[in-house]
């Protein structure tokens, strides 16, 4: 992992990351926003301690544990990713209400056209505010977005305490088994 020093990582907020995404999707991964280590390396859930890519091999999405540069891999297996915002931030916290709506009226336009057979938004608290869905949990949703399914997954950031890896996998397994269903 290249490191960055305060000053690159500042310059990063400016940087937009390519989402990885192809039409008709098993599962379209759907992060909050880039934070800064992944606009410095453009490759989604880049910071270390982010538990993304253990966990999607842990559930069984991925033969192997892939590394961030190695994201462009998951379109082999009919996976993708996104964000509900793109732009990057040191902390998710720093993202407005404004934000977070518009960036879920882009991602449903995105999905639509897309038309993964899932949506999965990492991040109960970023579903709730992008969809205006306060009583969300994680698991499949009723709603729809365009023809995909939507299930909310716990936020696999090192900061999310209330999930281990293990509980995480378990539920990333949950939705692999619904995708192969």
């Amino acid at each position: 992992m290249a490191r960055f020093t305060p000053a690159e990582l500042e310059a990063a907020r400016d940087r937009l990351v390519p989402d990885v995404v192809a039409d008709g999707l098993r599962v379209l991964f759907c992060g909050i926003n880039p934070g800064l280590m992944t606009a410095a390396t453009g490759h989604h859930f880049a910071r270390p301690g982010n538990r993304f890519w253990p966990v999607l091999h842990l559930s069984g999405f991925t033969p192997r544990l892939l590394k961030p540069a190695e994201q462009e891999e998951l379109l082999s297996y009919g996976l993708g990713i996104t964000n509900v915002v793109a732009r990057a931030t040191a902390r998710a916290d720093e993202l407005s209400a404004q934000e977070y709506r518009e960036g879920g009226r882009l991602l449903a336009l995105k999905v639509a056209r897309r038309r993964p057979r899932w949506l999965a938004v990492v991040g109960v608290t970023a579903y709730r505010a992008a969809f205006g869905d306060r009583g969300a949990g994680v698991g499949p949703q009723e709603r729809l977005v365009g023809e995909s399914r939507v299930w909310v997954l716990p936020n696999p950031s090192g900061l999310n305490a209330h999930w281990t890896a293990a509980t995480m996998a378990a539920e990333f397994a949950r939705l692999r088994e619904a995708a192969e269903a």
